[in-house]
């Protein structure tokens, strides 16, 4: 059963402020700190994809407290938000990533079982040309199992890059780390999961740099 956020967060309003749609988030962050119901905003342009991307790693159930916990730990440090980085997305990651590492037990048990099973209840291809690829070939398990196989360093900074399309710079924002500490984590944990699928690169054409 699905607990309650311990934090309210201001609604997700209807956004009707023009220049607040226009906005970028580092001014929709600056407004909201002395006027809270504009945190609404934020909520509106991110939260849909950072639920996408947390029910592909935890699944259905906790995906929606784990969101709504990422804002309102969010819109509990807004103070600290440097307002230089017009787009707030590597700060939101950042915090859903730190949530996510209390399922860690749970992210590993739904990797495991699809390795084991082929049924995909959580996962996606992380490219569409892949998948028939990763179908025809029964890679997805293999996949899977490689997934779960990574140290968690490295599985948050790959699927950041991968699922999140996070740039590099942006993913290391998120995780406090070096550029080229995201550079070389991305970089083995492909080389993992190359050979776990026979050469197949699941993560073609997706990560980037800034």
């Amino acid at each position: 059963m699905r607990q309650e956020s311990r934090t309210d967060v201001p609604p997700p309003l209807a956004a009707t402020d023009l220049y607040q749609d226009a906005a970028d988030d580092a001014t929709v962050i600056a407004r909201s700190r002395h006027e809270p119901e504009r945190f609404a905003t934020l909520f509106t342009r991110h939260a849909p994809a950072l639920k996408r991307y947390v029910i592909r790693r935890l699944g259905q159930d906790p995906a929606e407290d784990v969101v709504a916990e990422t804002f309102a730990v969010a819109f509990q440090n807004l103070e600290s938000y440097d307002l230089t980085r017009g787009d707030a997305r590597s700060w939101l990651y950042g915090i859903a990533t730190n949530l996510i590492g209390r399922h860690r037990r749970r992210e590993i048990a739904l990797y495991r079982a699809l390795s084991r099973t082929g049924a995909d209840s959580v996962t996606e291809p992380f490219t569409d040309q892949v998948d028939e690829r990763v179908v025809a070939d029964g890679a997805r398990r293999r996949l899977a199992a490689a997934l779960a196989g990574l140290p968690r360093g490295h599985r948050d900074t790959l699927l950041l890059v991968t699922w999140a399309e996070l740039t590099y710079e942006q993913a290391a924002e998120a995780l406090g780390v070096p550029v080229g500490t995201v550079r070389s984590r991305v970089n083995r944990a492909r080389s993992k999961l190359r050979r776990a699928l026979g050469d197949i690169d699941p993560t073609t054409n997706e990560g980037r740099d800034a």
